[in-house]
């Protein structure tokens, strides 16, 4: 028994050398060995740089338009009932329209504005003016003076269609330079936050958000067909639905911003009241739809040309009018039913145009060239 106790003792002093100079030591490099190889091996995919048309065709609506796209910083002063006049600054987008310098944007990246800077695609920078703005319109011309300036070209919004490719390009959040790509969502009229009036404002699911206000909304081919000026979202940022001005409606002003500052409204120069078939039957008119002159507006647009308004008292409900005058059903072959789509034409044109008129005189249907007049007060 006393022997097998120095044994014993002998043995367990010869493991625990054999642990910790030997097993432990070699455990420890097997782990390095495992956790930390000499070359590591990865899996690569081949080289490969071969785009699909769809990706092609995103990079050259990109590459073609970037650099006339512009960042718009504007600086304003309000009152602040603390601090009293306080400087406030905002951004927006805009885009060139020609090598002269001028940029369109919205009215409202640049309204009330004291300075206003454009900082184009290379970054540098330039002091711009105002040329012209059109409230009614949310619309803006703006002038730098610069060197090698590249204008987009502006599309055609009349005939957009539900479900066709857009492409938005704009200053998001300050991130110059954004990329962003939907359909064509709806055509609706929209009314902007202060209170005017949009007609067939494109709706878009394109992300459009704060900055990207001014910039173009584009088509596959890379033409302008709008001009992104809101979103609808109850966070103050993308919900997937954005609206634009068409271009068309722009177009139809920028010569009066360039050579005025300002929109000569066209006017028609008529009072009317919509017909439908309940009062055509009534009246004995020989269409069922269009827009009824009641009055013509001395020395307007249409009595210039010869149109009729009422000449016999009647009453519509309590509503004393006046009934005989000519019955418009087309202006340049678009049908008329109601204001709003004699109010959608007038966008589409300026003061000096001229437009077709469609009317029924009695029962006789004939066509009147009339110039529009200026618009001397908005209504």
């Amino acid at each position: 028994m006393k022997l097998l106790r120095p044994v014993l003792f002998g043995v367990m002093i010869a493991g625990a050398f054999f642990y910790f100079t030997t097993y432990r030591v070699n455990r420890g490099t097997l782990t390095d060995w495992i956790g930390r190889p000499n070359k590591l091996e990865i899996s690569e995919a081949s080289s490969n740089d071969s785009l699909d048309a769809e990706e092609q065709n995103n990079i050259s609506v990109y590459r073609k338009n970037i650099s006339s796209v512009v960042n718009i910083t504007s600086k304003a002063v309000t009152f602040d009932f603390f601090y009293g006049l306080v400087p406030e600054e905002g951004q927006g987008s805009g885009f060139i329209i020609d090598k002269e310098g001028h940029i369109l944007t919205n009215y409202h990246v640049i309204a009330d504005a004291r300075q206003i800077e454009v900082t184009l695609h290379n970054r540098k920078k330039y002091k711009a003016t105002i040329v012209g703005t059109d409230r009614s319109h949310d619309l803006a011309v703006v002038q730098i003076k610069a060197p090698d300036l590249t204008p987009m070209v502006l599309g055609d919004s009349g005939n957009l269609q539900v479900g066709q490719k857009v492409y938005a390009i704009g200053n998001p959040f300050g991130l110059a330079g954004t990329l962003t790509r939907g359909i064509v969502s709806s055509i609706r009229q929209v009314q902007e936050p202060d209170g005017m009036t949009i007609d067939e404002a494109i709706q878009t699911d394109a992300s459009i958000n704060p900055g990207n206000s001014g910039g173009p909304l584009l088509n596959m081919h890379g033409e302008v067909i709008g001009i992104n000026t809101m979103i609808a979202s109850n966070v103050g940022q993308s919900a997937g639905i954005g609206f634009a001005i068409p271009i068309n409606t722009a177009k139809a002003v920028i010569n009066d911003l360039l050579t005025l500052g300002r929109v000569r409204r066209p006017a028609l120069g008529v009072r009317t009241i919509p017909i439908d078939s309940e009062l055509a039957e009534q009246m004995g008119l020989p269409s069922d739809y269009g827009l009824l002159i009641v009055q013509v507006v001395p020395g307007g647009a249409a009595d210039n040309a010869g149109l009729r308004g009422g000449s016999e008292r009647a009453f519509l409900g309590n509503i004393p009018i006046m009934v005989g005058g000519d019955l418009i059903v087309a202006i340049d072959g678009k049908q008329m039913e109601d204001q709003q789509e004699l109010a959608q034409i007038m966008n589409n044109h300026r003061a000096g145009d001229t437009v077709r008129v469609t009317v029924y005189r009695g029962k006789k249907k004939m066509d009147v060239n009339v110039v529009l007049g200026e618009a001397r007060q908005e209504v």
